[in-house]
């Protein structure tokens, strides 16, 4: 079973354009939609309205910076410091080009940093290409895809 795409995006221009992007890509994977760090994280913990999904983590988070409750950076902490969520693949998909940006979401794990490109033509061609590395050719380590609530 293929492993979900979490899309963490506030931006209903940018999700669009993520999201053709992505079906170009003619990936097979499930597109999960949240429009801000909070939901994201409710997501991931499968609390709130996801306590009930399906237990598993997503192939890759594609995290904007700049989101409404709690921002991107702040959820990449969480992930980077949540036992059964620490080796999901985060990528940071921003229009932040701020260097301290870029090196606080590596200081805080993320795997890798993409500027969203301003061309289209481009913008399509750097989330086709994400997608199928993230959910088709890169290898997780053994066992870290699953996360367990804690218990009560």
């Amino acid at each position: 079973m293929l492993k979900p795409i979490l899309l963490v995006e506030d931006n209903p221009n940018d999700l669009e354009l993520t999201l053709i992007a992505l079906e170009k890509s003619q990936l097979a994977n499930e597109v999960i939609i949240v429009r801000d760090g909070a939901d994201a994280l409710d997501y991931l913990m499968c609390r709130g309205e996801y306590a009930k999904r399906q237990a598993g983590n997503p192939a890759v988070v594609l995290l904007d910076l700049k989101l409404p409750k709690v921002d991107g950076l702040e959820v990449l902490r969480e992930i980077r410091t949540t036992a059964g969520l620490k080796s999901t693949p985060v990528v940071m998909l921003t229009s932040s080009k701020e260097e301290q940006d870029l090196l606080r979401s590596y200081e805080l794990g993320v795997n890798a940093y993409v500027v969203k490109p301003v061309d289209f033509t481009e913008f399509v061609r750097a989330i086709a290409d994400l997608g199928i590395f993230w959910a088709v050719l890169n290898e997780p380590p053994p066992g870290s895809y699953r996360y367990t609530k804690p218990r009560d």
